[in-house]
């Protein structure tokens, strides 16, 4: 009795609250012939590539798992469109031994069980390995492997798998970002400030605008004193994109310590004509021949628009020590222009008030004159039209090391925030 019950209470849950909620959640064409079931956060990605790829004319759709124990044949099979020809069951697990992974054989019980007239084709595969992103990427290769004649099946979709060669191959450029959404990535250091403006940032666009607002922060394990990298989006309608800012996705990336550059590829980001925000002590006219030439070489190949601030000078001037969160928080709000200039210094000043209300009149009066300070020391950098740079960003790794070690294949785990 147990998926009756429970699907009771999320119709219950509904009236309540206006969100729905089924034991399998079908999203996608209701005619699909290839359909994704998945389980998790996973599905979120899943669902959103499937929209981006009906659009262009495929017959797809995804199936959430909701109620996974027990596991009703009954409404699995009521949610699962009669047209579907092909099945990939993606589990975010491996267990070594067994035939399949647990939703995956799971499906293929039901789908026996239910003695269908013709039963679809199953394959399963695994994701999200190691805490490896899950990208649109990855969905639109699982959906491709279906459309071949023999598609692979116990595959492995996000690493490189050279042991056993399960991988299928994706194209990591393949991106579903909204053009009407804002992306940014800040490169900060632990204790700087950076996090805590842009937290402050996500709760001025999602609060005083019409924008939704979405905020993820990675931390180094150590946090205090090492690299921190924030990943913000916001837009006109909803985000659902539970995956970092992908290589060549960013509108804006702003690095606040100019040491990074020599250690950080951190304009992988960026996308053509992105800004490039630089906390640097080298002036504006001087800051083009300080930078290594592969930054050069980027900003000119992706014709980024470069602006350049001594953020710590001007948190020295004004009493700020070696906080510079406000100064750079005001700098991205003075040149991305999510908000009026004049509105959205009032709105960060507010912001400080509030956050800072409690440490004393003289605390947030000297983060007030480092806003103040901040736009007449912002400076846009003019880009020559070819590097001239005699720095080199060191290499990270020795010429000998295997590709896999030099190419950064390995991603570390994330912290949450």
């Amino acid at each position: 009795n147990t998926p009756d019950i429970v699907q009771q209470m999320m119709d219950k849950f509904a009236a309540v609250t206006g969100r729905s909620y089924h034991l399998f959640e079908y999203t996608g064409d209701p005619k699909a012939e290839r359909v994704i079931i998945v389980m998790g956060s996973g599905a979120e990605t899943a669902e959103e590539t499937a929209k981006y790829l009906i659009d262009k004319g495929e017959k797809v759709g995804v199936l959430t798992v909701r109620l996974y124990r027990p596991f009703s044949v009954e409404h699995f099979i009521k949610a699962l469109p009669e047209t579907v020809k092909e099945i990939a069951v993606l589990d975010r697990t491996k267990e070594p031994g067994s035939v399949g992974e647990p939703i995956y054989q799971d499906v293929i019980t039901a789908l026996n069980e239910a003695r269908l007239s013709q039963s679809p084709r199953v394959v399963g595969g695994r994701y999200g390995l190691s805490s490896k992103e899950f990208t649109p990427a990855m969905v639109k290769a699982v959906f491709d492997n279906l459309k071949t004649s023999e598609p692979k099946n116990h595959f492995t979709i996000g690493i490189n798998d050279d042991v056993t060669h399960t991988s299928l191959s994706y194209d990591p450029n393949f991106s579903i970002a909204n053009e009407k959404t804002v992306r940014c990535v800040f490169f900060g250091l632990g204790a700087d400030g950076t996090v805590g403006a842009n937290k402050n940032s996500i709760k001025i666009i999602g609060e005083e605008t019409d924008n939704h607002a979405q905020g993820y922060f990675v931390y180094d394990s150590r946090k205090s004193g090492s690299l921190t990298i924030s990943h913000l989006r916001f837009g006109p309608e909803p985000i659902r994109a539970p995956y970092l800012i992908q290589n060549g996705d960013a509108n804006f990336v702003a690095c606040h310590q100019f040491t990074f550059l020599e250690k950080y590829d951190v304009l992988k980001y960026a996308k053509e004509g992105a800004v490039f925000l630089l906390n640097s002590i080298h002036k504006a006219e001087e800051v083009w021949d300080q930078l290594p030439a592969e930054v050069q070489a980027v900003i000119i190949e992706k014709k980024l628009r470069f602006y350049v601030i001594d953020a710590y000078e001007v948190a020295h001037q004004t009493g700020m020590g070696g906080r510079i969160n406000t100064i750079m928080q005001t700098c991205f709000f003075a040149i991305s222009g999510v908000l009026p200039r004049d509105e959205a210094i009032e709105q960060i000043k507010y912001s400080i008030k509030k956050t800072y209300g409690k440490r004393g009149e003289a605390v947030v009066q000297r983060n007030f004159d480092a806003v103040d300070s901040t736009l007449a020391n912002l400076h846009e950098v003019k880009v020559p039209a070819m590097v001239t740079s005699a720095i080199r960003r060191p290499k990270a790794v020795a010429d000998e090391a295997p590709d896999f070690v030099k190419g950064g294949s390995l991603t570390g785990g994330r912290s949450r925030a």
